[in-house]
């Protein structure tokens, strides 16, 4: 490590570096600590502040002091107890950020040398790892030289996981994402970022970068982290969407707005099977039977509803029903189903679309591969189902085809507001596909292809002190052309306006009755009105009581 620039230029000052501490921050007296104890906590709100000196990285211990937060400080949101988790100055976490990059290029490279075949990321990190904590040690030293007295072992490992986390995961962001209990993470600007937890309205946190030009270091940071394909940031690349580590998908804008606009979004329920849903309250037990059939049968489905209901995680939960043997394809922009490492299906074909790389060839983006230029390849995988985690655009006509064509039982989700727009829907996007389709085409490829079309609905209540409710609220059975030219809908399960029931109930029963009986359906649970919900949903405005 001796020849590593870490060791080239030393500080000989070390109350000159740039982390250096001003002076020790004062305690708090008594009367000033009942105070803030007895003050409720509020939302973070930004606002105009007073110049005042740099803040200490850490307060020195000793007396009544306590760690004192820098105001860009992330709110600890680590639930194991990282509460008492000490502040981390950010600029000092930055600088030793690029010394230790600049150390581990080396490490690589000479690496990459020898071997001949660059290390892998586990290597990658454990060697980063090493090479943060004795540069978290090195500036531990100078702190103690010029303070008298060293950080704790506890500021220390706070700053290394800083370090980190900027090296590797995804920075000041990162204690966001590791809180399960938050579902949306919405940032219009560095210093403009709004989280919604379960069942809570938004609230805005501090800041996650010191400008937005760090902001958008860092998400080109995490694109270069993705190893999907060439993702990027930039001029030429306006828009980058990507699969963060847990399953969680960001969406991110600059360039084409006045500030770096991100949104990420967190499934939270993982790997739920359709009997963990009805715990949930998604579905009832005789919903949930009833899906069950439906997939057994090999039956088309389609699921819609509008952003944040819940699709995924009820394709997700109905997959798990497709016998474990079955070789099975999915499609998707980003890796949300993640079937292929849940374990229950042996046999799985996981693709994900690449993003071209900024250049266009012949009014496309060199090496872009969308979802819809993957389908061809993937029936020639010798797949029994193809799944698309999300039909956007015009490859809607070749999954259509796809379930027209194969053995049955293939799935998809659409973005619908309600679930009788959903075949005007499907028409848009198969016009989308070219100037030879038309209306009618595009209803008929729908009748054709679509058996179930189950529709995810959210009923918000957090704004009146209430929860988030997310469930199915309709079944449609698609039952061939009508005689308008469009396809026949048929309810089967629906809500029950006049019992005060928003959730699906059995209405109608389908005319594929036999090919659920067959599969294991009892007939019999659609001859209550009421499911087997035991009372009709609880809502704060609305519902009602049997």
């Amino acid at each position: 490590m001796r020849g590593s620039p870490l060791h080239q230029h030393p500080a000989a000052d070390p109350a000159a570096l740039p982390w250096a501490t001003p002076a020790q921050a004062q305690a708090p007296t008594q009367a000033q600590t009942q105070t803030q104890a007895a003050a409720p906590p509020q939302a973070y709100r930004p606002g105009p502040v007073a110049p005042q000196p740099a803040p200490p990285p850490y307060v020195q211990p000793g007396g009544a002091a306590t760690p004192t937060a820098v105001p860009s400080q992330l709110p600890s949101l680590d639930l194991r107890g990282a509460a008492t988790r000490p502040a981390v100055d950010p600029q000092v976490a930055r600088e030793l950020k690029r010394q230790v990059a600049a150390e581990l290029h080396q490490q690589i490279t000479r690496l990459t040398a020898t071997s001949g075949a660059e290390p892998d990321r586990a290597t990658r990190r454990q060697r980063g790892r090493a090479l943060i904590e004795e540069a978290v040690a090195r500036w531990s030293d100078a702190y103690a030289q010029t303070h008298g007295i060293p950080p704790t072992r506890e500021q220390d490992r706070a700053l290394a996981e800083a370090v980190f986390d900027l090296l590797f995961r995804a920075g000041r962001l990162q204690p966001y994402l590791d809180d399960p209990e938050i579902e949306n993470i919405l940032i219009n600007g560095c210093d403009d970022v709004w989280v919604s937890r379960v069942h809570q309205p938004l609230r805005q946190v501090p800041p996650v970068a010191e400008s937005d030009a760090e902001l958008v270091e860092l998400l080109q940071d995490l694109a270069r982290q993705h190893g999907g394909g060439e993702r990027s940031l930039s001029t030429a690349s306006p828009t980058l969407a990507l699969r963060l580590e847990g399953g969680m998908r960001l969406q991110a804008l600059t360039e084409v707005t006045p500030r770096p606009y991100v949104a990420i979004r967190r499934h939270r329920v993982a790997s739920a099977t359709l009997p963990e849903m009805v715990e949930l309250g998604t579905l009832d037990s005789t919903l949930a039977a009833f899906l069950a059939a439906a997939i057994r049968a090999r039956k088309n489905v389609m699921i819609t509803g509008t952003q944040g209901v819940g699709k995924t995680s009820l394709l997700r939960a109905m997959a798990a029903e497709i016998p474990p043997d079955e070789r099975i394809g999915t499609l998707e922009s980003e890796f949300e189903l993640w079937l292929h490492t849940l374990g229950h299906l042996r046999q799985v074909v996981p693709m994900e679309a690449r993003e071209g790389n900024g250049e266009r060839v012949e009014g496309r983006l060199a090496g872009e591969l969308t979802i819809g230029d993957l389908i061809p390849a993937a029936l020639r995988m010798t797949l029994s189902r193809i799944i698309v985690g999300e039909v956007r655009s015009g490859e809607v006509v070749p999954m259509l085809r796809v379930m027209t064509n194969g053995e049955g039982g293939s799935m998809c989700t659409l973005h619908a507001r309600g679930p009788h727009m959903v075949v005007d829907r499907i028409a848009e996007l198969c016009l989308e596909y070219g100037s030879h389709m038309t209306d009618s085409l595009a209803y008929r490829l729908t009748a054709n292809a679509l058996d179930l079309i189950v529709h995810v609905a959210m009923v918000d209540e957090t704004a009146v002190g209430g929860r988030r409710h997310r469930f199915v609220s309709h079944v449609l059975e698609v039952a061939g052309l009508g005689e308008s030219g469009r396809p026949a809908l048929n309810t089967v399960f629906g809500p029950r306006v006049d019992l005060g029931e928003p959730r699906a109930v059995p209405h109608t029963p389908p005319q594929c009755l036999d090919d659920l009986r067959r599969a294991g359906f009892d007939a019999a649970l659609l001859g209550s009105r009421y499911g087997g919900w035991a009372a009709p949903l609880q809502l704060r405005i609305g519902g009602g009581a049997r």
